[in-house]
């Protein structure tokens, strides 16, 4: 019956977690391995010890079977055997230039390949511009906006692969798993092309290159609400980039640029208005015809209507929220006829004789006023 010192051929402590045993392993496996040392008896006797105390502290069974027994309990015979180390390729040297660090080693163990049947990706949303008139973004209007965009490949239903007449898998030439070195270690993988059978079952789709999607430019129909105004941002559902993987295709979005009109000017839901009016329909009164976005409507000018001032007309503006719409302000100004012969200009001195008032009075008021100033006391 041998008796050794697990722990102290390992160099760890009794209380030492899995963990901690597998780094101390790992760490002199890759100094006395015989393959790093050919020919070196104590070298492959070391490592013989190393293997078996590896193999009895990592087993949590044979670990407390093997505590009990050093305590002076029952025990078994623990025989030194060869211990068979196929995950170490030692064609390399393990010091040096060419020495691989821990991080490296695992690097491809912690970083795993990834799903065979990998998560939906949603689409990218996609950007149009478009222009329109003052009039019809007002009133609304349906219009068609050309993009490109991806869409799901028809020739595989966007999977990427079509079904193959089968055959070897040549990424792991038949055997179901891949090898990979870093340093000393070599890790095996199931592959990832075969899923593990060593047979090609399906193949790349030639028609989209294995994407799955396919570029296509095709009509949008935008549905621009009433009211819309100039920068507004419209979004339309789903017509953006097909997803990847069966995920849900990106939104377009469209920008809206209104033009702006030679007469109507909108502030919020309430459209403005400048309509000239003669001398005669201001001073006598008259009903005249007004441009709306329904079309003219006639208004009435009351007698001796001022220029600026202005008239309200109640849901001739914009509509707002709940299709409620705004007013149209008509502000009138006022336009002096031609004097085109003697016999006009007589009638307008008649006129200022019939109606012998200073206009200005009321001007020359206010400016004696404040030239006085406050009373002083």
């Amino acid at each position: 019956m041998t008796i050794m010192d697990f722990y102290s051929i390992l160099g760890i402590d009794r209380t030492a977690s899995a963990a901690e045993i597998k780094r101390a392993y790992r760490r002199l496996a890759r100094r006395y391995h015989p393959g790093i040392n050919p020919g070196d008896r104590a070298a492959e006797a070391r490592f013989a010890q190393i293997a078996a105390a590896y193999e009895t502290l990592v087993d949590p069974d044979k670990r407390r079977e093997y505590d009990g027994a050093d305590a002076g309990g029952p025990m078994r015979q623990t025989e030194t055997r060869a211990f068979e180390f196929t995950e170490f390729d030692f064609s390399v040297a393990a010091t040096g230039a060419q020495a691989a660090t821990f991080t490296e080693l695992f690097a491809d163990v912690l970083h795993p390949m990834p799903a065979l049947d990998p998560r939906p990706e949603p689409g990218a949303d996609l950007h149009a511009s478009l222009s329109l008139s003052f009039v019809d973004a007002m009133r609304g209007v349906e219009c068609r906006v050309v993009i490109t965009r991806h869409v799901p490949c028809s020739a595989c239903g966007s999977a990427g692969q079509v079904p193959s007449a089968g055959g070897r898998c040549p990424s792991c030439q038949g055997a179901g798993r891949t090898r990979w070195a870093r340093g000393h270690m070599v890790f095996s993988r199931t592959c990832a092309v075969c899923a593990g059978t060593g047979q090609v079952r399906f193949q790349r789709c030639q028609t989209c290159i294995g994407h799955g999607r396919t570029v296509r430019s095709e009509p949008v129909e935008v549905l621009v609400p009433p009211g819309t105004s100039d920068g507004a941002r419209l979004r339309v559902p789903e017509k953006g980039n097909a997803g990847r993987h069966g995920g849900r295709p990106g939104d377009l979005y469209v920008s809206v640029n209104v033009q702006p009109h030679p007469v109507f000017r909108r502030d919020g839901d309430t459209l403005f208005c400048v309509v000239p009016v003669s001398i005669q329909e201001a001073a006598l009164g008259a009903r005249i015809e007004v441009p709306t976005l329904d079309g003219p409507v006639r208004l009435r000018v009351p007698p001796g209507a001022q220029g600026g001032q202005r008239f309200r007309l109640s849901g001739r503006g914009v509509a707002g929220a709940g299709g409620v719409r705004g007013d149209l302000v008509v502000e009138i100004t006022l336009m002096l006829p031609p004097v085109l012969d003697e016999r006009s200009k007589e009638l307008i001195r008649e006129f200022g004789r019939r109606n012998d008032g200073d206009v200005r009075r009321e001007l020359w008021r206010a400016v004696d006023g404040a030239r006085e100033g406050p009373p002083r006391f």
